[in-house]
């Protein structure tokens, strides 16, 4: 009896996912990175209209900035921190002895007082704090971070090492719930123009411990988070490819941001899992980007025809 290869096994025989021996670390080929160049531009002119300001930020991040994120309290089995050698060469000799033998050598490790950046907006508000109050008008950014989370899966869509997109929104309530609940709307406009199904719910985030359940159910109560949902991975549930997050004040008082007239600012952001749009449009469109939907490809700033070999993009008429 033939068994049909699931959806990771379809990309790994294409040579579109790499393995590299561990669970939700790939490596990726030219095509996986025109789809995600594609989507990047997408998301660019989806966004272009509302001026915001461009931050680009690092995958790592002050560990004093993680600290005080309170990341640690909600969910310390996702962190990764950042050790590097801080030994002299007689402890150079012992380390790579200890290697040698297959012993544990990261005792002479130290932290690098950088951490795995979790989430791109992280470093956003301690940026704009830094500036004082805000204007009347409030702050919009769009933020781009490679991200990291400590989350081993044989699901494709669980990448360990991923790349984030969101758009911040600071400033009062009413300007924050009207961005968010903008969104929502443009969130799926943009996905019917990726061609993808999808669904919006209500969601929570993967609190931890065993006050973690009461947080979900309050996060969901309040309805602070919404995802947009496309089904990707055969088996399972359909997979958060967008999120629309409203923080309330957390981190307007985490970091005491205020508003023009002095009140503790709110915040929301806007998430794009790049990786994650990318495997969407792969699974429903298939895996020859040339065969795509011609109103897709325009959409993703795809020109008549896309390398198979490397996977770049022709912008003009072939």
């Amino acid at each position: 009896m033939n068994i049909e290869p699931t959806f990771r096994e379809q990309l790994i025989d294409a040579g579109i996912l790499i393995p590299l021996g561990v669970d939700g670390v790939w490596g990726r080929n030219g095509v996986f990175e025109a789809i995600c160049a594609g989507l990047e531009h997408a998301i660019s002119e989806a966004g272009l209209n509302d001026a915001p300001e461009v931050m680009r930020f690092p995958p790592a991040m002050p560990q004093d900035y993680f600290e005080k994120s309170g990341y640690m309290k909600n969910f310390p089995h996702f962190a990764g921190t950042i050790h590097s050698f801080d030994g002299d060469e007689r402890g150079q000799h012992k380390l790579l002895g200890q290697m040698a033998r297959g012993e544990p050598w990261m005792e002479q490790q130290q932290p690098a007082g950088l951490v795995l950046t979790p989430a791109a907006c992280y470093s956003v508000y301690p940026t704009l704090a830094r500036r004082g109050p805000l204007a009347n008008v409030g702050a919009l950014v769009d933020v781009y971070c490679w991200c990291f989370r400590h989350e081993p899966s044989l699901e494709p869509t669980r990448f360990q090492f991923f790349r984030m997109r969101e758009f911040v929104r600071v400033g009062t309530v009413a300007q924050v719930m009207a961005f968010r609940e903008d969104w929502v709307a443009r969130g799926k406009v943009f996905a019917t123009s990726l061609g993808i199904p999808f669904e919006v719910d209500i969601a929570n985030d993967p609190f931890f411990g065993r006050g973690g359940k009461l947080m979900a159910d309050s996060q969901r109560e309040q309805a602070l988070k919404f995802e947009l949902l496309v089904p990707i991975n055969e088996g399972a549930g359909p997979t958060a490819c967008m999120s629309f997050n409203y923080h309330m004040t957390h981190f307007g008082e985490t970091w005491d941001m205020r508003t023009e007239d002095g009140e503790v600012a709110h915040t929301a952001c806007i998430g794009f899992g790049i990786e994650r749009l990318a495997l969407a449009m792969l699974r429903h469109h298939g895996f020859d980007l040339d065969l795509w939907p011609v109103d897709v490809r325009a959409f993703m700033g795809f020109g008549t025809k896309v390398s198979k070999s490397v996977g770049s993009v022709d912008a003009v008429e072939a």
